[in-house]
């Protein structure tokens, strides 16, 4: 099973399909119009569904780039809290007028498919590439609003009447704000943790991230606030910590994810029964015409007008909200709560988002072509890091892509700053100590290694070399990067200090310079430094004997 959904992937990505269909299909093949396999324990299904929700958000959250996300922080978190509001009271309205649907039941519909889905955000815009700004919003916002949907949905299918709605938003606003503090405050300690620790193997690396992701959800759900939203946030700030051995980690948490839709979506397939989805299709197929046409557009209208937004971009992120497993995931609360007519909910749920995951994920990227909104993808290096305790270092291993601004540029021309190397270049199976004349190509792989005080200013200055070329830095290429001049700086500081070592001996007088210093300038800086270390050291004593 897991090789035919391994090759669904495939398809998928042809197609432009969220492989979650795929996978739906997958499930409902076996189940019981299918093969004939039984399944229909609605609680295991919602316990694996939430497992794999947080492997999913945790994924998602150590891939998101914080330099993307953070313009659109504010944004996105309207759009996932009032949007949401918004969404959740046109869409309930259509289902009790137009389909026919109890009001309890209405609200319930409403909530579960106001979140939009993390991993159908996230496997699209794989595929999609768009300016930052919108994939941030996007991005951040299918990782924030799954936490306000998910009280929604538990408060609506508890039983008893609903609580007053000002009670009911003060509980989102706690759940929030309790999930936030544990989540950032896992990821901050983890984060630090994790770089100041050496792990005796790197495969320890990926299981220790990923476990404290897990650990934010723990403590988030324990302290009666969103895990899902403690789990995003630590898993956000994990992932921007510049952690030893990242690409590895990266790897390991995007093949979890993996594993987790498959399995989540092939279960939640085993648990429909196809032939019972007939008197459902009309509802459904209403109440998600309301949703993407209506509800979703006055949503982020309403929610992103203090932001100037352009219409161009309001119009791609109407059609963008993309429903995926979270809506089936949450549909199964109501059934295991025992909810009057639960499955009916269900049903409508899953008709809605295959559907409309049918048209929406296709058509995303015509969309963003005829908005204007597409544009290339950005290349960028790969970076690893290895700590070196003892010598206080770091080793960065940077792998340099096809489209890279890196080719063609000489080693010299990289002006990473003082403190940082290239000690060793691999090209076609073959690696060398690199001249300051070499020349970069594609493929290349260079082993950087930098002291602590510059590990940072050195990945920067490689990553804006990648996207801006040699001249990155002077012509606005990296704003974040390394100065051009830093490097040239501390290397005139070095040069001067080398050179006041040089005019003044510990009496006063010029200093001798030695024939091999006089023959290279280099070594003659280097060994002048260290005699006039050795000389200052000395001159106590040799004023005593005087």
């Amino acid at each position: 099973m897991l090789l035919v959904a391994v090759a669904a992937v495939r398809v998928s990505s042809r197609s432009g399909l969220p492989s979650l269909l795929v996978y739906l299909g997958i499930g409902v093949a076996i189940g019981q119009d299918g093969i004939g396999v039984s399944f229909n324990d609605v609680g295991l299904t919602q316990v694996i569904g939430y497992a794999a929700l947080v492997v999913i958000l945790a994924e998602g959250g150590l891939g998101t780039k914080w330099q993307e996300i953070k313009p659109a922080l504010p944004a996105a978190a309207v759009l996932s809290t009032f949007g949401v509001a918004v969404s959740v009271g046109v869409t309930a309205a259509a289902a009790h007028y137009l389909a026919g649907v109890d009001w309890r039941q209405s609200l319930i519909i409403g909530a579960v498919v106001s979140s939009t889905d993390a991993a159908a955000v996230f496997s699209v815009l794989r595929n999609v590439p768009l300016p930052a700004r919108l994939t941030g919003i996007l991005e951040a916002e299918s990782g924030f609003n799954d936490a306000p949907v998910v009280i929604l949905v538990v408060a609506f299918s508890a039983a008893g009447p609903v609580e007053h709605w000002y009670l009911l938003l003060g509980k989102i606003a706690l759940e929030l704000a309790i999930g936030a503090a544990v989540g950032l405050a896992i990821g901050f300690l983890g984060a630090y943790g994790m770089r100041h620790v050496a792990l005796p193997a790197s495969g320890l690396y990926p299981i220790a991230v990923m476990a404290i992701a897990t650990v934010a959800y723990a403590g988030g759900a324990l302290a009666h606030g969103s895990g899902f939203l403690a789990v995003y946030l630590a898993a956000l700030i994990l992932g921007n910590a510049k952690l030893p051995h990242w690409p590895a980690t990266r790897g390991f948490a995007e093949g979890l994810g993996w594993i987790a839709q498959i399995g989540m979506f092939v279960l939640l397939g085993l648990l429909v029964t196809p032939h019972e989805l007939g008197g459902d299709i009309v509802p459904a197929l209403v109440v998600g015409l309301v949703l993407t046409m209506v509800a979703r557009p006055v949503s982020v209208f309403l929610s992103t007008a203090p932001f100037r937004t352009p219409w161009r971009e309001k119009a791609l992120l109407s059609w963008a909200g993309l429903r995926g497993a979270v809506p089936i995931v949450l549909a199964t609360i109501p059934m295991v709560a025992a909810v009057p007519d639960s499955r009916r909910i269900f049903n409508i749920v899953f008709v809605l988002v295959i559907v409309y995951t049918l048209v929406q994920g296709p058509t995303l990227p015509w969309l963003a072509r005829r908005l204007g909104l597409g544009e290339a993808e950005a290349l960028d290096l790969g970076i690893e890091s290895a700590p070196l305790e003892r010598l206080r270092g770091h080793l960065l291993s940077v792998a340099v892509p096809e489209g890279s601004k890196m080719h063609g540029v000489e080693v010299s021309e990289l002006r990473l700053p003082a403190g940082s190397a290239v000690t060793l270049v691999v090209r076609e199976e073959t690696s060398f100590v690199p001249a300051p004349s070499t020349v970069l190509r594609y493929g290349d792989e260079l082993l950087v290694v930098a002291t602590d005080p510059v590990r940072d200013a050195a990945e920067k200055r490689l990553r804006a070399v990648g996207e801006g070329g040699k001249l990155a830095g002077w012509l606005g290429t990296g704003s974040d990067s390394v100065s051009p001049s830093a490097p040239a700086s501390a290397a005139a500081k070095g040069r001067r200090k080398a050179e006041s070592g040089r005019k003044t001996g510990p009496t006063g007088k010029p200093a001798e310079r030695s024939p091999a210093a006089a023959a290279d300038p280099g070594t003659a800086r280097s060994g002048t430094d260290s005699s006039a270390k050795s000389v200052r050291k000395r001159a106590p004593g040799m004023v005593g004997r005087k």
